[in-house]
């Protein structure tokens, strides 16, 4: 098939290393303009881009997608399918009819939960089991099209935002190399959302990464995987941002026996006392100061019976 690909993240990438290691023709790649980066805030191309233009694939970074020079473009490639992938932009109805087999988008959950821009993070605070990616047919209200097929993957009890990332980016890449044979063998087998089971992944926010230290302390380790790598969940200590990487809960009555953010210090082992058990600290970092094991921190802080936040 001749297809356009429009994906801007490193999410996108193995849906595009796919692509292009296949037969079907990769006739452009759509993706975000490039944007300020580093200490120096120069300008750098997106994953995406990178690997397009390695590969001799033309490149095209509007603005909105929205002009009337921008669907002549599109529509000048004469394409069979467009496969969307972490694009970063709603299309409009005009570019959807383009292709003569419309659209359609590699999404970061096992919809319908989880619609919207954050699945992965939001599936590991909610503490969902598993979740997975789905491959859809693109329709103008936002991930609210037929499904066409799933992939799923079990949440392990230590993974992070970064962890699921990589793995669902993977099982992308594998579900899109399904379909894409189903839709040429003329067998895929649409599937209708059901509305009453939806949930949306609101976009997140900084100042989510605060610590409530009065949650139990099972939530706050799904918040802290699901905020690694960003913003990241922090406290508050002697008045500085600690920001912490990886931590686990563990149940224990003696918590209730602290003030909710107060440290107990044993054996090496940081504990946070919560609403409910022990909040493990295993990684954290101070300003200006790099990622570090607990135990590296202890070693220059007294922090027992600290009170955090």
């Amino acid at each position: 098939m001749k297809i356009i690909f429009a994906g801007t993240p490193e999410f996108a990438v193995p849906c595009l290393q796919m692509l292009l290691d296949s037969e079907h023709e990769i006739c452009a790649v759509y993706t975000q303009p490039d944007r300020p980066a580093g200490r120096g805030r120069k300008l750098h191309p997106s994953p995406v881009k990178e690997l397009a233009l390695t590969a001799g694939i033309p490149v095209f970074q509007p603005l909105t997608m929205k002009t009337s020079e921008d669907l002549q473009q599109i529509s000048a490639f004469n394409a069979d399918l467009m496969v969307v992938v972490a694009y970063g932009m709603i299309l409009t109805q005009a570019v959807l009819d383009a292709p003569k087999l419309g659209c359609i988008n590699v999404h970061a959950s096992l919809l319908p939960r989880w619609r919207g821009a954050a699945p992965i993070q939001r599936a590991l605070m909610a503490g969902d089991e598993k979740t997975g990616v789905t491959i859809m047919q693109i329709v103008r209200k936002l991930d609210a099209g037929d499904m066409l097929h799933k992939e799923e993957c079990v949440i392990g009890p230590t993974d992070t935002a970064v962890d699921l990332h990589d793995k669902l980016a993977t099982l992308g890449a594998i579900g899109l190399a399904k379909v894409l044979a189903q839709i040429e063998a003329g067998t895929v087998h649409p599937e209708r959302q059901d509305e009453a089971l939806v949930t949306y992944a609101e976009k997140l926010e900084k100042s989510e990464a605060v610590i409530d230290w009065t949650q139990p302390a099972v939530d706050l380790a799904r918040k802290v995987r699901g905020l690694n790598a960003w913003p990241v969940a922090q406290t508050l200590y002697q008045g500085n941002v600690l920001r912490i990487w990886q931590a686990v809960e563990v149940n224990d009555d003696a918590s209730l026996q602290l003030e909710s953010g107060v440290v107990h210090c044993a054996d090496k082992l940081m504990d946070v006392a919560t609403g409910l058990g022990f909040l493990r600290l295993l990684e954290v970092q101070l300003p200006g100061g790099k990622r570090m094991p607990v135990q590296a921190f202890l070693s220059a802080h007294d922090v027992n019976g600290v009170k955090l936040g």
